[in-house]
């Protein structure tokens, strides 16, 4: 999995406006960032066609299995990190979820304002860590 933080390490990013910004902003980056780190790992574990590849991505980053790693991340986190991730699910959001329940959804902004927050704090080590446990938490699930 070494090979899976390499694309993160070289992003430059600025923890000075973290603290400042809006927990939905977090979360708008989080999901780009958990996002971008399932289809690596999944790139670099499987040799799939590509509509296999996006299937296996779909069950990482939909809101039912986001909600169960936030539930499987709050053994982990620091206080810092909890209240971030409980600002993300606590967040009123403008959108809807499409195919999940309201609270999936809510559960799934707070786990990826954790990620927005911690890739913005370049805090890649500890991203990774927290990654791991979001894919233990749904190979435990299937």
């Amino acid at each position: 999995m070494s090979n899976d933080n390499a694309f993160l390490a070289q992003i430059p990013k600025d923890s000075k406006i973290v603290p400042e910004m809006q927990i939905l902003n977090l979360a708008y980056i989080g999901d780009a960032v958990f996002e971008l780190m399932v289809r690596t790992h999944i790139v670099n574990t499987n040799r799939s066609a590509t509509n296999q590849l996006h299937k296996l991505s779909k069950s990482y980053v939909c809101a039912s299995a986001q909600a169960e790693m936030y539930k499987a991340l709050t053994n982990v986190l620091t206080e810092a990190e909890m209240a971030v991730m409980k600002r993300g699910r606590n967040a009123k959001s403008q959108s809807k979820a499409k195919n999940a329940s309201v609270v999936d959804y809510r559960y799934a902004t707070g786990m990826e304002a954790l990620f927005g927050y911690l890739y913005l704090k370049n805090e890649t080590v500890r991203l990774m860590e927290l990654f791991e446990v979001c894919l233990n938490s749904t190979l435990k699930e299937r």
